[in-house]
């Protein structure tokens, strides 16, 4: 809106001078009338090359940004889904998450089908069963490979912690389940820039864009280890800084 008005603004001063110029000044006058004519279209024409490319710039930085921050988010989620597939919980403490990572693994099983006699009444009947072995273990930290979990809590380009949180939702009547949620608010990620559209990222609703104030990962209200960033942030991040 307000790029909008810089261009009708601009454009009717230029128009009012060029007019004022040709039709109501001596002819004296026209030279230095006609030199600040030609400052005034250069400043217009900055204002209305920087209102154009403001957002512009903005968009630009901001996907790069953000995809530094959900390389991190997704590192949170999927250190949290192995925490609870050996925990059976979430954990809010990012601490543990790096303890569980070095120190802790996976156990490798086995399913196969074998037959036992069963014992039934007065008849002996085979039966199959799906058994499943433990056939031996491996380390969590082989699936972090390459990512950097050690920092996986820093917020990139701040000084700031994505914000940790568990807590337990009743996923059927009576049954409840462990969720957490990881985020971090927007205007932290952008820091430093326009201040005007910071507020109106911060009001988006989704579509090609984060929806909301934060850019989060799970949630406290239902069972997702979803993040709330478009697809195309899934991809590589070379296509992110698009």
């Amino acid at each position: 809106m307000i790029s909008i008005l810089i261009i009708i603004v601009s454009i009717l001063a230029v128009a009012g001078l060029a007019f004022l110029i040709v039709n109501k000044l001596p002819a004296k006058m026209k030279p230095v009338l006609s030199i600040v004519l030609w400052v005034v279209i250069v400043y217009f024409g900055y204002q209305i090359y920087s209102s154009i490319m403001t957002p512009i710039n903005f968009n630009k930085i901001k996907k790069q940004r953000y995809a530094l921050v959900i390389e991190n988010l997704k590192t949170i989620r999927d250190a949290e889904l192995a925490y609870a597939s050996v925990n059976r919980k979430f954990t809010d403490k990012f601490d543990d998450l790096v303890h569980f990572i070095e120190t802790d693994s996976f156990a490798i099983t086995e399913v196969k089908n074998i037959v036992v006699t069963e014992q039934r009444g007065r008849i002996t009947i085979d039966v199959e069963k799906r058994v499943v072995d433990t056939v031996g273990f491996e380390m969590v930290k082989n699936s972090f490979e390459g990512r950097d979990y050690k920092g996986m809590m820093n917020v990139p380009g701040t000084n700031a912690q994505f914000e940790l949180k568990t807590g337990s939702v009743e996923k059927v009547q009576g049954v409840m389940a462990s969720v957490f949620e990881a985020k971090v608010d927007k205007a932290v990620v952008l820091e430093g820039m326009n201040k005007d559209l910071i507020r109106q990222e911060k009001e988006a609703l989704g579509g090609v864009n984060v929806p909301g104030e934060y850019i989060a990962v799970g949630s406290l209200e239902d069972v997702n280890s979803n993040g709330n960033w478009p697809p195309f942030y899934d991809g590589s991040k070379e296509e992110s800084g698009k």
